[in-house]
């Protein structure tokens, strides 16, 4: 149907919003609360337009089109709403821009500037809120809240209904639950899908920013395969595409002394996959189905809602740790350096891999093999904090020891990645175990690619056929739960679209960008010589230097436990840190 937007005759489709349509059509509309993934709820009312022969302004992200509408997004009655409704906002929102992670990016401070919003006028009325801190992944700081709700339905939408809203009014408080039968799996949705960054990863830059002044040390990056194509984001390249080179070159001129690719891990990780799933097959007490165990909050949900689950998850560590317990031992033995003086930090599109990293199963003599996780958000800060011109670096490669891995590695990142790449090695030993008698030598399984939240596949094995599921998104595994005993291998990612969706990522994420970043990850497969983990001759020196060393047990598997729950940690704000920029 057609309408007007400002005069301009616009198209549109039956039940779509005014914001929909005018974004559509390049008209800027500002929204704060307005995500895409997200249920319409009209908060911030940022929003507001005028409809002739109206007498009440509507909000456009709720107005449905009407045939011949004629909408005014910047009439002076708009203007002055949208103002004084930022004023609000703004009165909500204590001010702690300093060392804000989207200083170079806040649409707040944007529009604030634009409507030239007076932001001292009105007192600053939640300053002295508490901010919770679950584990050491996420945080959500009550002073900065907006009331807008997106980290509670965000919650919500994983199943894990751990945020809720206490009070009513004007005196409504985003807090965790009391209920001791929830708890944070440190996913960071919350974080993804709150506009002003009052939800938002616990910080290290800070830390690591320091580390890197300190040249008794060795600083080493690793970044994970999703960061390839979601980073340059951040700095206006489309998205999905690749910039890898330019990420390691920014993070050379950041003082990393060295920089390497988590592909390598990722390969680790599927071989110890594939190698567990055909030693559960020829185990009769095995338990069934084996579950992948690279999510970490995903593996915190199994240990907290589920532990009768534990003995399902693989014992693979997860790429990242993989690469960081190479690091401080093969490498360090090849380059003649203590391991006491390895700084590891990894560059990952997750929160909950802060709380992996803290975990004492996955460290080494006492000591954490990694010791600092940085988002991509984090990166890309401190990038843009260092005026590194990422658009128009020129690219380097990585380490020659530890090289970028396979094609299989690089889909990690998406959901079904990390069954598809078990599967291209598993299918691989079983047809050499069987003297070269082809059962299923695909190399793409395609049946688990995709968005859906669930999916599955049939693979021929001697004797039997497997059957396959990957969950997509923690919500739908209680969906699944009833049926899983007619699979052999499952895997789940807490976040939708897996990593690639992860709570690090740039913002904002939602379903369509994600499926771009996909893309950007399966073409990186198909333009590697090298597709299957096992065929990286690099990774297996690697791979038996640990067996000969015998330290498997020290590098290359972990064990879970039951959890009692997340640790949370309140924290009363009081001061409000400003800045220049608002005043």
């Amino acid at each position: 149907m057609q309408f007007k937007i400002d005069d301009k005759i616009v198209e549109g489709r039956e039940g779509q919003t005014i914001l929909e349509v005018a974004r559509a059509q390049g008209i800027n509309i500002p929204s704060l609360c307005y995500h895409p993934d997200l249920d319409v709820k009209a908060n911030c009312r940022v929003c507001l337009v005028e409809i002739k022969g109206r007498h009440k302004l509507v909000t456009a992200c709720s107005t449905l089109i009407q045939p011949a509408m004629e909408v005014y997004t910047t009439s002076p009655r708009v203007s002055a709403a949208r103002r004084l409704n930022l004023e609000l906002i703004i009165a909500e929102h204590t001010k702690k821009c300093g060392d804000c992670l989207i200083l170079p990016d806040c649409q707040l401070l944007q529009l604030a500037q634009e409507y030239q919003v007076k932001t001292n006028r009105l007192t600053e009325r939640k300053t002295l809120r508490q901010t919770y801190r679950f584990g050491s992944a996420v945080e959500v700081d009550g002073s900065q809240c907006i009331d807008c709700q997106n980290c509670v339905e965000a919650c919500a939408r994983q199943g894990i209904n751990y945020l809720k809203i206490k009070g009513s009014g004007s005196n409504q408080e985003v807090m965790p639950s009391r209920d001791s039968t929830a708890a944070c799996v440190y996913c960071g949705q919350c974080t993804l899908h709150c506009p002003v960054s009052a939800a938002q990863e616990q910080v290290a830059w800070p830390e690591v920013e320091k580390i890197l002044k300190d040249k008794s040390k060795v600083v080493i990056a690793q970044f994970a395969p999703s960061i390839r194509v979601s980073l340059g984001e951040e700095f206006g390249l489309p998205y999905g595409e690749n910039c890898e080179g330019q990420i390691i070159t920014a993070l050379k001129k950041l003082g990393f002394q060295e920089v390497l690719d988590v592909n390598f891990g990722a390969d680790i990780t599927t071989m110890v996959e594939a190698e567990e799933l055909l030693a559960r097959l020829r185990d009769k007490r095995a338990a069934w189905p084996m579950m992948t165990s690279c999510c970490p909050s995903w593996v915190s949900y199994v240990e907290f809602y589920h532990p009768e689950l534990i003995p399902n998850l693989t014992t693979a560590r997860s790429p990242h740790i993989h690469l960081a317990g190479a690091l401080k031992t093969y490498w360090a033995k090849q380059q003649g350096i203590n391991a006491k003086n390895i700084v590891v930090v990894s560059i990952m599109p997750c929160t909950a891999k802060k709380e992996e990293a803290r975990r004492p199963e996955l460290s080494l003599n006492g000591q954490p093999l990694v010791d600092y996780v940085l988002t991509t958000r984090e990166l890309a800060y401190l990038i843009k904090k260092a005026k590194i011109d990422f658009k128009n670096l020129v690219p380097s490669t990585n380490q020659s020891l530890f090289n970028s891995g396979s094609g299989a590695a690089a889909i990690y990142g998406a959901s079904g990645g990390v069954m598809e790449s078990a599967l291209r090695t598993a299918v691989s030993l079983v047809n050499k175990e069987s003297q070269n008698k082809i059962f299923d030598n695909r190399l793409e399984f395609t049946e688990v690619r995709g968005l859906q939240g669930f999916k599955e596949a049939k693979i021929q094995f001697p004797g039997q056929r497997l059957k396959v599921g990957v969950i997509n998104g923690l919500s739908n595994f209680s969906l699944l739960l009833p049926k899983l005993k007619d699979y052999h291998y499952i895997e789940v990612m807490a976040c939708p679209g897996g990593c690639i969706g992860g709570g690090g990522q740039p913002l904002p994420t939602t379903k369509a960008i994600c499926e771009k970043r996909i893309a950007g990850l399966y073409k990186i497969d198909k333009s590697r010589i090298i597709r299957r983990a096992h065929e990286n001759t690099a990774m297996q020196t690697y791979y038996q230097w640990v067996k000969d060393n015998h330290l498997s047990f020290q590098l290359i598997y972990t064990k879970f436990k039951k959890s009692n729950g997340s640790l949370v940690k309140s924290v009363v704000n009081k001061k409000s840190i400003f800045t220049q920029l608002f005043k």
